[in-house]
């Protein structure tokens, strides 16, 4: 089968969702399906690449910054991409599209469905569901609303990561019956032979916003100074200085080591290096990064909130704390840095819970099996 995938994050571009897109497109490949991905330019990338069956093509987004976008910048790459598909489709001859978001990639599929009737499935990620992240997207939603409506209605079919995701776009519009697809993991690429369970190292992963919940993490680490730990912080993002100055002002600022944007590889020997994952989000779709955690062994301690909650068992992989609760997560932080076996013990199950529910495999081989169905 000939797919066109589209997303407007793409490795080494974005987050998650485009992390997603390039294991999915990968695994499609090696099924014997060939694939075309349209996704954003940036910096000094190739504007088409080639990695066997599957074809990049990078078109003028505008993008500044690696690991976000914003809605200009969306919108350019909604005006390149659906040009790029004016010329490329005919030659492509794509039976079926796969669009990473509704918008914006949901917004070119639409257009390439009304020129050559080609159908599409939109795979949701979280930030295109109106009700997700309101203390950023309100207005946003409100804008894209109509046009989302429009783009779903079309689709041959809307596809969630997560239960909760799901939830969250049936109350945004309930005339849809949206199966799941949950994200995988590189079970043997972050499998981590020996780790030092000795002293508590920290790890979170992610963007540095108010999503993440890491100004909860660090006010409940501040009363536990008595206790031996370091946290790092893979990534980057605008409450970087926010966080550094509260960490001083709590007197832990020797403890909080700031990494910035990591790259795949670093990321890696990040997982390997801790025997904690700190994932305490206000939001989530299906978090990729405690996927990736699980994989390698650690523990998790993490918020009680859609998406973690279909990941962690509490008591047993690690621990659920209420979403927003400081006092809560003071206490399973406690529970975990005062007690090395335990830390132990919990990766283990958390590696084997990972190892026998989640793979890229099986969520390519799922959305190749809707793909067949809607072409």
């Amino acid at each position: 089968m000939r797919i066109l995938l589209l997303n407007s994050e793409y490795p080494p571009v974005g987050g998650g969702a485009g992390n997603a897109s390039a294991h999915i497109a990968a695994q499609l490949e090696k099924m014997g399906h060939i694939v075309t991905v349209v996704t954003s330019r940036f910096g000094r990338l190739p504007h088409r690449e080639q990695n066997g069956r599957v074809t990049i093509y990078r078109v003028p987004g505008l993008r500044r910054r690696q690991d976000r976008s914003n809605p200009l910048e969306q919108i350019v790459f909604i005006l390149s991409a659906s040009v790029l598909s004016l010329i490329r489709v005919p030659r492509l001859k794509p039976q079926a599209t796969l669009a990473f978001f509704g918008v914006p990639s949901g917004a070119v599929a639409w257009l390439i469905k009304n020129l050559y009737q080609v159908p599409y499935v939109i795979s949701l990620r979280g930030g295109d569901v109106p009700g997700f992240r309101p203390y950023d997207f309100r207005v946003y939603h409100k804008l894209v609303s109509p046009f989302l409506r429009r783009i779903w209605k079309h689709a041959a079919a809307v596809v969630a990561n997560s239960e909760g995701l799901r939830r969250l776009a049936n109350a945004f519009d309930p005339r849809f019956d949206i199966p799941i697809i949950p994200n995988g993991v590189e079970l043997e690429s972050y499998k981590v032979a020996e780790r030092n369970w000795s002293q508590s190292r920290l790890l979170s992963v992610g963007r540095i916003v108010h999503q993440k919940g890491l100004d909860l993490a660090m006010r409940a680490l501040g009363g536990l100074k008595e206790l031996n730990w370091e946290w790092r912080i893979a990534g980057d993002g605008p409450q970087m200085h926010m966080l550094e100055s509260l960490a001083r002002e709590l007197g832990i600022g020797e403890r909080v080591i700031f990494l910035g944007w990591q790259s795949r590889e670093q990321l890696m020997e990040c997982y390997k290096q801790a025997n904690v994952f700190l994932f305490p989000s206000r939001h989530e779709g299906m978090p990729n990064a405690l996927l990736e955690a699980m994989a390698s062994g650690l523990p998790v301690i993490a918020s009680c909130i859609a998406g973690n909650e279909e990941l962690v068992i509490d008591h047993e992989t690690g621990y659920l704390v209420p979403s927003e609760d400081i006092e809560a997560l003071h206490i399973a932080l406690k529970k975990i840095l005062s007690d090395s076996a335990l830390r132990e013990r919990m990766g283990t199950a958390s590696r084997q819970y990972a190892a026998a529910n989640y793979s890229w495999e099986s969520t390519a081989q799922q959305y190749a099996i809707l793909l067949e169905k809607v072409k």
